[in-house]
Formats: C-alpha cells, sequence, structure tokens
C-alpha cells in the first residue's frame, strides 16, 4: 500500500515538472534579425536570438538573449491572430533618426504576435 501511494505520489511530481518544461518551451521562440535594429535603446546586430516571454494574460515581460546573454528585457502585449504564423519573423518601425526599431515578434506555428509596448504601427514591416 505504502509504495502505490509513493508512486503515485512520484508520478504527480513528475507531471508537474513535465508540464513546466512544456509551458516554458511554449513561451520561447527564435528570431532571427536580418540587419539591425533597435531595442529597449539598445541596438542589436543581425543574428539569431532567443524570445522568451513571461507573465499572464495579454501583458508580458520579454527577455531577448543572444546565446546565453540577456541582450534586452522589455514590456509587450500578446495579440491573438487569425491564422498561425508560418514562419518566425519580426516587425520594424522607423525611428525618428532612420534607425528600425523593433516592434513585434512573430512566433512560429502560433496564433499570437508580441506587440512592444511602446511601438507605434506606422511604417510596420516583417522580415
Amino acid at each position: 500500500m505504502k509504495l502505490s501511494k509513493l508512486a503515485a505520489a512520484f508520478a504527480t511530481v513528475a507531471l508537474f515538472f513535465a508540464g513546466v518544461a512544456i509551458s516554458a518551451e511554449a513561451n520561447k521562440t527564435t528570431v532571427r534579425i536580418d540587419k539591425k535594429v533597435t531595442v529597449d535603446g539598445k541596438t542589436l546586430d543581425s543574428g539569431k536570438y532567443t524570445a522568451q516571454w513571461t507573465g499572464d494574460g495579454p501583458s508580458v515581460q520579454v527577455t531577448l538573449l543572444r546565446g546565453k546573454d540577456t541582450v534586452a528585457t522589455f514590456a509587450a502585449q500578446i495579440k491573438q491572430e487569425a491564422t498561425p504564423n508560418p514562419a518566425d519573423a519580426i516587425g520594424t518601425t522607423d525611428g525618428p533618426d532612420g534607425s528600425k526599431q523593433l516592434s513585434s515578434i512573430y512566433p512560429s506555428g502560433k496564433r499570437i504576435s508580441i506587440q512592444l509596448s511602446d511601438s507605434g504601427s506606422a511604417n510596420s514591416s516583417g522580415s
């Protein structure tokens, strides 16, 4: 009897950690930036980045990583999209100085976009 209770407790803990791992993976995407963009006051070079977001509801906190190094952290809004994004992509807007500013992230296969809180919607372009 004790063995079956112990096995049940172990299975419950294992399922909990599996759910946490799946949840963490669901809030993460790889993004390829093809040109220099500015985000959170920092200029990012072209390359491969990982975007991770945390938070409930539409308001989230996004951490942008290059390898294991955090390069930017910013507030954003999750927006529901009508169809899944066909590929990982970003949207940019033109900054006042002519630079490109990151305005949105589109995770591949998901029906959401991540809209940076302080970005405008004019002159938006995908990459």
